[in-house]
């Protein structure tokens, strides 16, 4: 038996694909200087829900580590960027223009 599962695509309990066209990444965030960072699907809009709760203020998200990063009111750094917090718990993303029937990824 082999016990890599390489060569299937992963799935959520409910049986939903976790990745594809269709699903947003794992990792994503608004700032053009992060590694993270992708206009083509950003362009696309990501909806977040975060502990059950839509959010429209994420800056970065990570689907499998379990965090979001929103800005925290008004304060910048001595750079001139704006300060985050990171806030752990369940992150789900969605593409917003496949509309309501949008694949969900989650962890």
């Amino acid at each position: 038996m082999n016990d890599h599962a390489s060569d299937q695509t992963p799935e959520t309990a409910t049986g939903t694909p976790t990745t594809g066209a269709d699903v947003p990444p794992d990792r994503l965030a608004i700032n053009p200087r992060s590694a993270h960072f992708d206009a083509d699907k950003l362009r696309r809009g990501v909806g977040i829900r975060f502990k059950g709760t839509v959010r429209t203020n994420v800056e970065e998200y990570c689907i499998s580590e379990g965090w979001v990063r929103v800005q925290a009111g008004k304060t910048m750094d001595r750079k001139g960027n704006p300060l985050t917090l990171k806030l752990n718990g369940p992150v789900e993303a969605w593409y917003e223009d496949l509309g309501e029937d949008a694949p969900v990824a989650k962890a």
